[in-house]
């Protein structure tokens, strides 16, 4: 479902894919070729959330912010199932992994990748191109080519996916 809150309305590219039982709500934008999945919440009703081109946001996934403290997901982002983002920046090409929380004022690098089940604290910085995982998260590694190729794969995949189940959508 997509609703407004007060004066502000979502602002969807028109080929985005919206699963059934996803909610949109305010002062949120998402760009071309995205993917909210089944279960998922997105709530622009404290402060505005930017999602970039060819984002997906995987089932029961929640997205939200603290006041004057926007939500920002750059381009080619994937969002895990379960993932809960407040308040904070991922950077284009990263990956956040099933289960993960990000908190206000964290930052994730391009191309970096969060590991399932990880807590990045507020304010954390994570470099661009490493693997962070654990509870606090920490950088362990630096990404291979394998790891690039991998998440390079599943951006590909969901926007595929995405385009997909909107056709099935309009055609009902």
């Amino acid at each position: 479902m997509i609703y407004p809150f007060k004066d502000k309305h979502p602002k969807i590219a028109e080929n985005v894919f919206i699963a059934d039982y996803a909610t949109i709500t305010g002062d949120v934008e998402i760009g071309e070729d995205s993917s909210v999945w089944y279960n998922t919440v997105i709530r622009g009703d404290v402060a505005p959330t930017y999602i970039g081109k060819k984002v997906n946001i995987q089932d029961n996934s929640v997205l939200h912010q603290s006041p004057n403290n926007p939500l920002i997901l750059e381009d080619e982002v994937t969002v895990g199932h379960q993932v809960i983002l407040h308040s904070c920046i991922i950077r284009k090409k990263a990956l956040i992994g099933m289960g993960s929380i990000i908190l206000d004022g964290a930052e994730i690098g391009v191309g970096a990748f969060i590991g399932a089940g990880s807590l990045v604290p507020q304010g954390k910085k994570i470099p661009p191109n490493t693997l962070a995982f654990g509870r606090p998260a920490k950088v362990v590694r630096e990404l291979n080519d394998d790891d690039i190729k991998d998440m390079e794969r599943i951006v590909r995949e969901y926007a595929e996916k995405g385009q997909f189940y909107k056709s099935v959508q309009q055609n009902k």
